[in-house]
């Protein structure tokens, strides 16, 4: 896969945007840890654990985004971005719009799993 050529329902970022959206996962993934020491610090209730999954679904969206080459706000807008950052162009037919649409809900309900699971994870662990 290209990272110069928008792909329909594949490929809408190119590589500048990509390493947005690895900043955004370690930006995520830092808050989730932070959270995580904090909520086992303060001995809070093991319901308020279930608050970490905001975090983790920056994480989680921001590392499946990157893996994917992939923005799925791009792709619900019918954008994409190949190019340098803030030079965003239109996708031209309703068949890639269409392709870019599945493949953003893919990425959305892909990086919920990922967050819900490790948010259970954190909830039920024993201390």
């Amino acid at each position: 896969m290209s990272s110069t050529q928008y792909i329909p329902g594949s490929c809408n970022i190119g590589t500048g945007e990509v390493r947005r959206r690895q900043v955004v996962a370690i930006i995520g993934s830092i808050i989730s840890i932070l959270s995580f020491v904090t909520l086992l610090m303060a001995d809070a209730p093991r319901n308020a654990r279930f608050g970490i999954f905001i975090p983790l679904m920056i994480a989680s969206v921001g590392w499946v985004q990157s893996r994917s080459k992939f923005c799925l706000a791009y792709g619900f807008a019918g954008t994409f971005n190949m190019g340098k950052l803030g030079d965003i162009s239109r996708v031209a037919d309703a068949a890639s719009k269409a392709a870019d649409r599945k493949t953003a809900t893919s990425i959305l309900l892909k990086s919920t799993a990922l967050a819900a699971a490790l948010t259970l994870l954190v909830a039920l662990l024993p201390f």
